[in-house]
């Protein structure tokens, strides 16, 4: 699973074109990676859909534990293209944090669809969090580093999500569907507190 994670994680890195960033420089790279692994792992927001997706690929299953995160990853890279490039994307704070509502509702109702639009769905709110990562990213680093960066800290925290569950999995029908409501509802209900919050 994380041997999985590593080649969709690099493979992502292939959608970002190193004639897209500027800043060359041992320095900027170094800046630019640390920058942009911290920044996914810097708002609840961020944390919470992330590791919501590997917990919505792991109740899934099958092909969906690779497919649904590697599509989270590589629209999240090409939107986060667009960010950098100063490209205008509205509703960006309200894609995000409906993306937390709605994985969080996706995963108490224990929601089965097929891998295809599973991943379609992790898609479309791959492309608010991408963008916002690009856009904020600061003049004086390397892009091409930031942006492996937060592709790599985004493929830990679906790993995350795959192992926890894949763990409540192993807890038992009744179990791991009441861990899930739980869990899913909190995460949704955070998603509401930061809607009206921001």
């Amino acid at each position: 699973m994380f041997r999985a994670l590593a080649k969709y994680c690099c493979g992502a890195l292939i959608l970002l074109p190193s004639a897209a960033f500027a800043h060359p420089g041992v320095a900027g790279h170094f800046h630019g990676f640390s920058n942009g692994f911290d920044h996914p792992l810097s708002g609840i927001d961020h944390i919470l859909a992330m590791v919501a997706v590997g917990l919505f690929a792991a109740h899934l299953g099958g092909r969906a534990l690779w497919l649904v995160p590697a599509t989270f990853v590589a629209m999240m890279a090409i939107s986060g293209i667009a960010g950098m490039s100063g490209m205008e994307l509205p509703f960006v704070e309200i894609g995000i944090t409906a993306s937390v509502i709605a994985l969080g509702l996706a995963i108490a109702f224990q929601i089965s669809v097929p891998t295809l639009v599973a991943a379609a769905f992790a898609g479309v709110f791959a492309i608010f969090h991408g963008y916002a990562h690009g856009a904020e990213m600061p003049a004086s680093i390397s892009g091409l580093a930031y942006g492996v960066g937060f592709v790599c800290a985004t493929a830990l925290l679906h790993g995350v999500g795959l192992a926890l569950g894949l763990a409540v999995n192993k807890l038992g029908r009744v179990h791991s569907r009441a861990v899930s409501q739980v869990g899913g509802f909190v995460m949704a209900v955070t998603g509401v507190v930061l809607l009206f919050a921001s």
